[in-house]
């Protein structure tokens, strides 16, 4: 095993609405193009590559890499919901960490349509179908409502019955999302929202979610170089930031067993990834002042503070009226807007969370910049499922 692997390049192209972003084809060889252009390398170096995307045909991943180069080397497609873009992170980490290469490139990308997420395939058993009747079973009130929502909010709605969570503290989430986005110029909704304003907008299940809580469809991508510490010295790249802990895990029996709406929305894929982490590195949740986690809900935001243990269980509530969420408190989260605010191309996701932590340990990230740091923490969950954990550090 080498050292902690280096992340040598980032890109990311600005993400857009469905219907208004190039073919998945150019946005995913824009962020390549500008990763290597980052790590001041050519495409030639490359050794490995790991494509992620969700909605597409096989072998995307070569139409993607075509378009920047054509060296033979190894590609591989990579489809892990939600978690894709972490998941071909995790891979080219564990390429370069094994010593299989020296120098491989993580991509994501998506081109989405608009509306919720949905299966494309109508034929055949859905991934997560053995386990859906458990939520229906837990939210037998929440009839047509589309089931991205019902799982997300019925979790939101379990922590309010047990802890006293009000409904407009989802809303201050998202209100909080929209002030961090003001300063990302590659985030889709940079327009401040109040939480009253969130409170009073479009209601998708009464008394437990509003159109802004949830994260839009969105298309985009994102891409990182990895290599190890000594092709870093040998062709004179920054070596900055480094990756010191991953995990990615699956869900465990707890996910199921006993049935909890909070199970089920992968809480217990989390605290499993994020201990792993801690335990890998000696670091722990303490240590930590920025986090890119994965909030395609508000709710989802709230649930992740108690699993990644920057609050105790049942504390969320509080860590967030008292500000220690954001900018002058505790733990900024989400610096970029999130999933909420700068969007969720399921491809690129966890690959633009790897661009902003990379800028914020850089000292690049502007006017959202958290001063002081040293570590940064990243969280990418997929439903069906997989959970993805990394932590970098600044060297």
């Amino acid at each position: 095993m080498s050292e902690h692997v280096v992340v040598a390049g980032v890109g990311m192209i600005p993400f857009s609405k469905p219907g208004a972003s190039p073919s998945y084809i150019d946005m995913g060889a824009q962020a390549v193009r500008l990763a290597l252009a980052d790590a001041g390398l050519d495409y030639q170096q490359v050794q490995m590559a790991f494509a992620g995307y969700v909605y597409g045909d096989t072998t995307c991943g070569q139409a993607v890499l075509y378009r920047v180069g054509r060296t033979a080397i190894p590609v591989f497609n990579v489809n892990n919901a939600c978690a894709t873009g972490s998941s071909a992170l995790y891979l080219a980490r564990a390429a370069v960490q094994s010593g299989q290469v020296e120098c491989a490139l993580a991509v994501g990308f998506e081109q989405m349509q608009p509306g919720p997420t949905r299966s494309n395939f109508n034929d055949r058993p859905l991934p997560r179908g053995d386990f859906l009747p458990i939520q229906d079973e837990l939210c037998p009130d929440a009839g047509d409502i589309p089931r991205n929502l019902i799982t997300f909010g019925g979790a939101g709605r379990e922590h309010m019955r047990k802890y006293g969570t009000q409904m407009r503290t989802f809303a201050a989430i998202r209100a909080k999302a929209s002030r961090h986005a003001a300063n990302n110029p590659l985030a889709l909704f940079k327009k401040v929202v109040s939480t009253d304003e969130v409170m009073n907008d479009q209601v998708m299940w009464e008394g437990l979610m509003t159109r802004m809580m949830a994260c839009p469809p969105t298309c985009g991508a994102a891409a990182a170089i990895i290599c190890s510490p000594a092709f870093a010295r040998k062709h004179g790249l920054r070596s900055d930031v480094r990756i010191l802990g991953q995990s990615l895990v699956t869900d465990p029996l707890e996910s199921f067993e006993p049935k909890t709406m909070t199970g089920f929305v992968g809480a217990y894929m989390t605290e499993r990834a994020a201990g792993a982490v801690y335990e890998q590195t000696g670091v722990g949740p303490q240590d930590i002042r920025v986090v890119e986690l994965h909030d395609c809900f508000a709710h989802n935001e709230l649930l992740t503070y108690e699993a990644l243990g920057l609050c105790p269980v049942g504390a969320a509530e509080q860590f967030i009226l008292d500000g220690d969420n954001t900018y002058g408190g505790r733990v900024v989260t989400n610096p970029s807007g999130g999933l909420l605010c700068k969007g969720h191309p399921l491809g690129a996701t966890g690959l633009a969370q790897c661009y902003e932590l990379t800028q914020q340990l850089r000292g690049n990230a502007g006017a959202r910049q958290v001063e002081g740091l040293q570590h940064a923490l990243q969280h990418n969950l997929g439903l069906g499922g997989a959970c993805v954990v990394t932590l970098y550090g600044k060297q």
